[in-house]
């Protein structure tokens, strides 16, 4: 059994650096994409379902996968799989960088999944195993939360530099330096670490996952302009996969996701409110940001700067939610993020807020405040009160939701945008054809705020600790059943 040793408060810091240095580049490289979508419709020739592909083929499979990578992290070693992720990751940048289509570069874009897969969820991991004490673990875990909102201040603003001086192709280089750098600094200074007991790869269920996300977002993106009977093939599949994950998990000795993590009502809160923030961000900016290009006839730096309202107060609030996590619980961070997005969709949904400046800037801000409130109780409650050698795949869960969330949001704004947009101009019907997307957000940020007040008390904490110990027992028993057999 190898376990991440005992560090010093100044290498404690060091690690979680590093860690955040691979969380910069996956989420920077999100934000930055967004600002450059109008000057890649333009260049590769792409409709809304073409840029909807951008940015879903990189999160479907990144969602795929992110279960797999977390407990394979823990099986053959969390600082061994971290470095292979930001090997992949960096060489996808590159590879997308030189994409001369549309096809190529949504295919690249996988490319740069597989290697993200490796990132975050196993960053988390080293951090929750660093970091034991839980009041510094979630300060650290704020800390990592505010990097998302870095790389929302400096992604579009970078990004529409980039776009207007060199070309959208520049947006996938900012990933190289950072890459290698933590690539080297990984090497030097993070320990290796592995769960007690290592877990069997579960290829059906990775499968099955696959088969459920990437036909339902298929399904989902292409309904605009497919025939129903065309899509009915793709939502059996879904249905199928998902009535086959729920028969086949359970009865594997060591599942790729094991259910009873739901028994406890925080963690099974914690995934649906990750589902739906994530929706609701991926939702927004994908509107947002055709908004301001398309519609205003702004610059890819001038839509950047008007994204700032909403990222300086992510940037601000993530912090403060994990130091609020630590000293009183998730609660309350939790209904302050439903509460500020619901209200900022509301401003879109009912009253046109992207009609008038100083109505846009404050859907931004409110915007921002939620998103940055939301990060810390989503990862501190999936993997607080789990077994520590569960860690990669409780955190991978918490992960694997963001980015349906986000793929989700992506696909059903986007469809519901190009079904009301039909063959109008975007300056003639955007507002009216995104308001039932912005309503679809209205109910994502309602999501948060009921299940972040319903989920985090205490019956919630009572399941939490009945499914922690249930975990723990069978545990010890299938060693016991491992070493028996030995």
């Amino acid at each position: 059994m190898e376990r991440m040793p005992e560090l010093s408060h100044r290498r404690r810091m060091l690690v979680l650096a590093i860690c955040c240095m691979s969380l910069l580049i996956v989420s920077l490289d999100n934000t930055v994409l967004n600002v450059a979508l109008p000057s890649m419709q333009q260049d590769l020739h792409a409709g809304t379902s073409g840029l909807q592909w951008t940015i879903d083929a990189y999160t479907l499979v990144l969602a795929s996968l992110l279960m797999l990578a977390g407990s394979t992290a823990d099986r053959i070693g969390r600082k061994r799989v971290f470095m292979a992720g930001l090997v992949v990751f960096t060489l996808g940048s590159v590879l997308c960088s030189l994409a001369p289509n549309l096809e190529a570069l949504v295919a690249f874009r996988m490319v740069q999944a597989v290697g993200g897969s490796m990132l975050n969820p196993v960053a988390m991991s080293i951090i929750t195993n660093t970091f034991t004490d839980p009041r510094e673990r979630a300060r650290a875990i704020g800390v990592w939360g505010a990097v998302v909102g870095i790389s929302m201040a400096a992604g579009p603003l970078v990004g529409g530099l980039l776009v207007e001086s060199v070309g959208w192709r520049s947006i996938f280089w900012i990933n190289l330096p950072v890459g290698l750098a933590a690539l080297l600094l990984t090497l030097r200074f993070v320990p290796e670490s592995r769960a007690p007991r290592a877990r069997r790869p579960d290829p059906v269920g990775q499968v099955l996952v696959i088969a459920l996300f990437g036909s339902l977002t298929y399904a989902i993106i292409e309904a605009p302009s497919t025939a129903f009977a065309s899509l009915a093939p793709l939502v059996v599949l879904a249905l199928a996969a998902l009535t086959a994950l729920l028969w086949y998990e359970p009865r594997r000795a060591e599942p790729l996701i094991d259910l009873r993590f739901f028994r406890s009502a925080p963690f099974s809160g914690a995934t649906v409110v990750a589902i739906s923030a994530f929706a609701a961000l991926g939702g927004f900016l994908f509107l947002s940001t055709l908004y301001l290009q398309n519609v205003r006839g702004l610059t890819a730096l001038e839509a950047g700067l008007w994204m700032l309202p909403m990222a300086v107060p992510t940037f601000l609030c993530a912090p403060l939610s994990g130091r609020l996590v630590g000293a009183r619980g998730p609660r309350l961070p939790l209904v302050i993020a439903g509460l500020a997005m619901t209200t900022s969709a509301v401003l879109f949904a009912a009253f046109e807020a992207e009609t008038s400046n100083v109505t846009l800037f404050l859907g931004y801000v409110l915007f921002g405040v939620g998103f940055g409130f939301v990060n810390a109780p989503i990862t501190n409650t999936a993997v607080s009160g789990m077994p520590r050698a569960q860690a990669g795949v409780a955190a991978a869960v918490a992960s694997t939701s963001r980015q349906l969330g986000q793929t989700l949001g992506v696909a059903v704004v986007g469809a519901v945008l190009a079904s009301g947009v039909g063959a109008s101009s975007y300056r003639e019907a955007f507002v009216s054809a995104a308001r039932p997307g912005w309503w679809t957000l209205v109910a994502c940020g309602f999501a948060v705020l009921t299940l972040g007040a319903v989920t985090s008390g205490r019956w919630a904490r009572g399941t939490a600790e009945r499914a922690a110990a249930a975990l723990e027992s069978a545990e010890v028993r299938d060693a016991v059943v491992t070493a028996d057999r030995s």
